[in-house]
């Protein structure tokens, strides 16, 4: 729609971007592909004058060397002249490439604006819902939870630790540690280890024959003259 008709009396500024850089592209080509023109000419000239040179070389009289020479003048002057206009359109170039650089530094300003537009927006709308009074008594709610907890569980252990014991005075802690010197701790700990685990002698080292053997009565007899 907007080919056919137009943008209207006011353009924004993207359009307006948008324009100038297809312009400017337009121009650098133009001068890009003028510059290739003149690289071209210069580059015959110098071809030629060396064609020149050779033949200057190989005549010894002055003479005929005169014509080259001028002609070889001539070729000199368009070719310094190409060299003006090549720095000069050399010239234009690179003030076009510096404008249309600014012009994308300006793009992409523009949109790092628009950017961060949009993420304020975004950010307002979001912390906008949030109640911050709400939140402040959420918190408090939360801090006496906490306390709570922590009464409940100084509760709970004062239940736990010395209920239904009676506290030992110092008489009865010397009478315990006493009655404890007067035992033999010593011989009663031995009997506890040795009971249960083979104190008596094996029968395999004992004088008799173990009864799980059978033998006959003269190995019998041969045993009982070895004893």
């Amino acid at each position: 729609m907007n080919r056919i008709f137009g943008y209207g009396n006011k353009k924004t500024h993207d359009q307006m971007l948008q324009e100038s850089g297809a312009a400017m592209d337009q121009a650098q080509q133009g001068l890009q592909h003028r510059l290739s023109q003149l690289d071209t000419q210069i580059a015959q000239i110098n071809f030629q004058l060396q064609a020149l040179q050779k033949k200057m070389k190989g005549m010894k009289s002055s003479v005929g060397q005169r014509p080259l020479r001028a002609q070889a003048l001539k070729l000199l002057n368009k070719r310094k002249q190409l060299e003006q206009m090549r720095d000069s359109i050399d010239a234009q170039s690179w003030s076009m490439t510096q404008a249309q650089m600014t012009s994308d530094n300006l793009k992409n300003t523009m949109v790092t604006v628009n950017a961060l537009k949009s993420t304020n927006k975004a950010l307002k709308a979001q912390y906008g819902k949030i109640d911050i009074d709400k939140l402040q008594d959420m918190q408090d709610e939360m801090m006496d939870l906490i306390d709570q907890g922590e009464e409940l569980q100084q509760v709970l252990a004062t239940n736990f630790v010395g209920n239904d014991i009676e506290d030992i005075d110092e008489g009865e802690l010397d009478a315990e540690l006493e009655a404890l010197a007067d035992e033999d701790l010593t011989a009663m700990m031995a009997n506890d280890i040795g009971e249960g685990e083979g104190t008596e002698v094996p029968s395999y080292l004992a004088g008799t024959v173990p009864k799980f053997i059978d033998e006959d009565a003269d190995s019998e007899q041969v045993l009982e003259s070895a004893q």
